[in-house]
């Protein structure tokens, strides 16, 4: 699905328009107006320029900063629950952590990249259903989706029991490859989790609902952390231990979230209980997850792909470690950009969903710009800490070097991923996942992977060479999302938000089970 484009080609221009009157909002399928005070302030002509600026930056801040505070909790502390067993196996020895990084940045990134992709089809049409005001097909999407992403699984499952064979054919070293395989047995139960979890985090946050999947992410935390140190250190469970812990923590958060829906005052209108429709229509939402799923798995298994070419470096070992501790550290900050990410898919969406162009435009220009200004600060610390932040995972100081020397790319990598999730966000609220396929294929498996495999054996640049390549694709990725998100006509996605809510629309039939 190919973006639209204004004919200035500007982003700005847009949304403070030169409406005499600010115009009356009608909801795309319902008929009702909407109100959006920000619609409204955008397009109020009585105001000056700046004034109209200085009082739309404050009423999306206020509501950015309450969308994306807790959904930047939400993913940080989801990823110190994985990244704090990968550090407790750590103190087990190197072995253990170049285990542990292969079984999570590795293999266990592949079912991640495939449940989110395909969980992110829920996001889109959820979003813009809840602007629109069909309330109650936000329960069917959930449900569909779930079912999808738990057939899904199945197969992943057999990928996970066989990761022995396929590591080794793949380049790995056998020790290395029996000690992953070993910790991706007890992350099966996961699988299961993530085909849950997705949809119902995407179903939460379409509403804005964001507070308490943070709360239950920081209970589930601190029991994890303790329940993963008395499982290696007490018990002496090792490896596989560690990763049922992780497995267990995982499912913990899906019930607890999914007892809040069934609870929650907030949810009463989105879900109505288990319906059949759920079962209609599976063939085409099944296409649009996977286009989801593309989307996103283009991206995360190129993570992947470069943990896979460092464990075939010279000395593997210590590659792997220093590559795989800089990976970590950026995905946790990553964390922060996917936090944005999400309320930028959520505030886009919902506009679009509700016919409001401007706002749209708007959300987009602002949550990049807070995005970006965190990601800048965080790189600042990591670089003035590059001597010291890779003895939080191992006590290796032929590591500590290794991670140093990496740094200064990670710093990089991480003002670019103050832009680039946003604008994965913005194309998920509009449903762009198709077009940013193709995208990405070319920036990350036509540049990245090549550049970095060249950097690293031909020039022998090891480590440094595959983050080389990294940042090659990232570039590229970021300049083109920023070049279509600016040219976007949001007066045209609004109109195809409406076609798509009408066509994912069936007739309301009564739930089978009230809840």
């Amino acid at each position: 699905m190919d973006p639209s484009s204004t004919q200035d080609g500007s982003l700005i221009q847009p949304i403070l328009s030169k409406h005499p009157n600010p115009p009356l909002v009608v909801s795309p399928l319902s008929g009702e107006v909407v109100s959006s005070e920000l619609e409204e302030i955008l397009s109020d002509t009585s105001l000056s320029y700046f004034r109209r600026l200085q009082k739309a930056i404050a009423i999306e801040q206020h509501g950015l900063f309450q969308l994306a505070g807790p959904a930047i909790i939400v993913y940080v502390l989801s990823n110190l629950i994985s990244m704090s067993t990968q550090i407790l196996c750590g103190h087990l020895g190197n072995l253990q952590l170049a285990a542990a990084s292969l079984g999570n940045n590795g293999v266990q990134l592949f079912a991640f990249g495939v449940m989110l992709g395909m969980g992110s089809a829920v996001e889109t049409l959820c979003g813009q259903a809840y602007g629109a005001q069909q309330y109650e097909m936000l329960g069917v999407y959930l449900q569909r989706s779930t079912i999808l992403l738990m057939l899904t699984a199945i197969p992943l499952m057999i990928l996970y029991i066989f990761s022995n064979p396929l590591l080794i054919l793949i380049g790995q070293s056998k020790e290395i490859a029996a000690s992953a395989a070993l910790f991706i047995y007890g992350l099966i139960p996961q699988i299961f989790a993530y085909a849950a979890n997705f949809p119902i985090q995407k179903f939460l946050q379409s509403q804005s609902i964001v507070n308490p999947s943070a709360y239950i992410a920081a209970v589930v935390l601190a029991v994890h952390i303790l329940l993963t140190w008395i499982a290696l250190f007490v018990w002496g469970w090792g490896l596989l231990g560690a990763s049922l812990v992780l497995s267990f923590s995982w499912w913990v958060i899906v019930v607890a979230q999914f007892v809040y829906i069934l609870k929650s005052d907030k949810t009463k209108e989105t879900w109505t209980g288990f319906s059949m429709l759920a079962f209609s229509g599976l063939w085409d939402f099944f296409k649009l997850s996977v286009a989801s799923a593309v989307m996103l798995c283009l991206e995360a298994w190129y993570f992947q792909i470069l943990v896979l070419i460092a464990g075939m470096l010279e000395n593997p070992e210590i590659a792997l470690d220093s590559l795989a501790v800089c990976a970590t550290i950026l995905g946790w900050v990553m964390m922060i950009s996917i936090g944005f990410n999400a309320a930028a898919s959520i505030r886009v969406s919902n506009e679009l969903g509700a016919g409001h162009p401007k706002s749209a435009a708007f959300a987009v220009v602002m949550v990049t710009l807070c995005s970006f200004m965190t990601s800048l600060i965080c790189a600042i610390v990591l670089f003035a800490l590059r001597h010291v932040i890779s003895y939080a995972f191992t006590d290796g100081e032929i590591v500590a070097h290794a991670v140093s020397e990496l740094t200064p790319f990670l710093a990089v990598s991480i003002l670019l991923n103050g832009v680039q999730p946003v604008l994965s966000g913005v194309a998920v609220g509009c449903g762009w996942q198709a077009f940013v396929a193709y995208v990405n294929i070319g920036c990350y498996y036509v540049v990245g992977v090549p550049l970095g495999s060249i950097l690293a054996f031909k020039f022998n640049l090891g480590a440094k060479g595959i983050w080389s390549g990294l940042i090659g694709g990232m570039t590229m990725q970021t300049i083109i999302l920023l070049w279509v998100t600016f040219r976007t006509d949001w007066n045209m996605e609004v109109e195809k938000a409406k076609n798509r809510v009408h066509k994912w629309q069936h007739k309301k039939e009564e739930p089978l089970l009230n809840n």
